[in-house]
């Protein structure tokens, strides 16, 4: 009888466990926003790169985590962008390859994981994993949509950190936590340098909660949010939007917002609009932010710009949107990428770019930050704003073809996060929901306008005053994570250049003396 050889697990099998590990996390986002479910999400995917046989391989499983997890964050996506979803997932997966080595490197099994290794790994995974976030928050490559620390934006703790180190420093310390939860599971020798860094995450937390500075309350607006809902063509959005706006006179409100594209035409060129917006003005007695995308009159291209308009109809103040959504507003290396038209949703024309972020005067001494759609995702475009003296940040958004998907709640997830980082309360005004309104701290004020509303909100929203330690000191913790890589890289290479001592090889046996015999007298 023969004797069947145990083979190693199949590469593919192991490739799509990896991939099914890495998708894991999405379930802390809304919508199913099981926040807690961060902590430890990371975990299967850990012990799995911890087990690679070679360091070739745990590059496989970290390309393959990265994969699921990108087409997992992103799968709303597939109606728009088709197979284009998945190009883009596996080439973004390659950011978390050497991720996973290093999760072999430190906590490998069969090398034993010693106590000086875990705590290496407890400072290294997390770095390089805001290293990974760092890169892939480059607009060509999809921005910093869905950055780990985003899980916790209804966490108030969470929320006070995110002042101090934005939503960095909450990545950090939940790769953290998974990394001391992988070691207490998988390393029990190990298991007191996880406790203390568990320790140290819970104490950097209270220490957070009650040391950090809130911000001043400074009195209080009125601002209130129109959402049509969803409406075919450009015409009937208006008369829908300008309809609902006519129902705000007497609710004394001191700033009307409209959504992303809600206007598609350029004033300039359309008197007629500007003035009908004009008399919505009067008809509230508050200035109206409208959103308008189309070709410009007075320049080449078309744009996407928050325009404000008073009782005299536009009043000056614009903002051009500045970072574009890949696919879905350009198309990056449109020669080579250009196919992505015929298989998907994606924009057949590129739009054109603003220069400079504005901050706008709406009434008597309110100052607004305003950002268009995806931008709300770049923590830097609203810690800007801030620092410039916005009193309020305004995100105007539509996310109408992701009406029934994950998007529209993640897309209304991160006005809190924006809110707490800056210290400044946070409306996000969409077309088709989810609109929301955040207080200077990140917490939500009344509730959502959800996806099935055409209607309109009006919040009052407390002012704040003072400067958040994220806004004054940016973003110290990809700083920091840098640093302790090129630590790592330089503590590597000089081990790796130390000449070693070559063992001393086995001693020679004595030489053997061979004696003569005597010659015989011959005969």
């Amino acid at each position: 009888m023969k004797t069947l050889d145990r083979r190693p697990a199949s590469p593919w099998r192991r490739s799509a466990l990896a991939a099914l590990a890495g998708a894991l996390p999405v379930l802390a986002y809304p919508a199913p926003a099981l926040w807690w479910w961060a902590y430890v999400a990371l975990v299967p995917w850990l012990l799995l790169a911890r087990s690679a046989p070679t360091g070739r391989r745990a590059l496989y499983d970290g390309w393959s985590g990265g994969f699921g997890f990108m087409l997992a964050l992103h799968h709303w996506l597939l109606p728009s962008l088709n197979v284009f979803t998945l190009v883009i997932a596996a080439l973004l997966g390659v950011l978390w390859a050497p991720w996973a080595w290093l999760a072999r490197r430190y906590l490998a099994a069969g090398a034993g994981a010693s106590r000086g290794r875990v705590v290496v790994a407890l400072l290294v995974l997390p770095s390089a994993w805001l290293a990974v976030e760092l890169v892939r928050s480059w607009q060509g490559l999809g921005g910093p949509w869905g950055m780990l620390g985003s899980t916790q934006w209804q966490v108030a703790p969470a929320l006070r950190l995110a002042s101090i180190g934005g939503v960095w420093l909450l990545s950090f310390l939940v790769v953290a936590v998974n990394v001391a939860a992988a070691v207490l599971v998988a390393v029990p020798s190990s298991r007191a340098p996880a406790v203390a860094g568990l320790v140290a995450t819970a104490a950097a937390t209270s220490a957070a909660w009650v040391w950090a500075p809130r911000p001043g309350s400074d009195g209080s607006t009125r601002i209130a949010v129109v959402q049509p809902g969803v409406i075919d063509g450009v015409d009937r959005r208006f008369d829908r939007e300008e309809q609902l706006t006519r129902r705000l006179a007497g609710q004394d409100v001191d700033l009307v917002v409209w959504g992303e594209s809600s206007v598609g035409y350029d004033l300039a060129a359309r008197p007629d609009l500007a003035g009908r917006l004009a008399a919505l003005s009067r008809t509230t007695g508050a200035d109206i932010l409208v959103n308008v995308d189309a070709r410009r009159s007075d320049r080449p291209g078309i744009y996407k710009s928050s325009v404000l308009v008073g009782p005299q109809g536009p009043t000056g103040d614009r903002y051009d949107k500045m970072r574009l959504v890949p696919f879905g507003e350009y198309i990056p290396a449109r020669s080579l990428l250009g196919w992505a038209t015929s298989v998907g949703k994606a924009a057949g024309e590129d739009r054109r770019r603003g220069t400079e972020q504005v901050v706008m005067h709406a009434g008597p001494g309110l100052r607004i930050g305003p950002m268009v759609c995806f931008e709300t995702a770049f923590p830097d475009m609203s810690r800007h704003l801030a620092d410039d003296g916005a009193d309020v940040l305004v995100a105007q958004s539509s996310t109408s073809s992701f009406q029934h998907s994950w998007a529209p709640a993640q897309h209304a997830s991160l006005g809190a996060l924006r809110a707490a980082e800056t210290g400044r309360p946070f409306v996000h005004a969409t077309l088709t929901g989810v609109s929301a309104v955040y207080d200077a701290s990140g917490r939500r004020l009344g509730s959502w306008v959800g996806t099935d509303a055409s209607s309109t909100a009006v919040f009052e929203v407390p002012l704040a005053h003072g400067v958040t330690p994220y806004v004054r000191f940016g973003d110290w913790p990809v700083h920091v994570s840098l640093l302790v890589l090129v630590a790592l890289g330089l503590t590597e290479g000089a081990r790796a250049l130390r000449p070693r001592r070559s063992a001393p090889g086995p001693l020679a046996p004595p030489a053997r003396t061979v004696r003569e015999s005597p010659a015989r007298p011959g005969r």
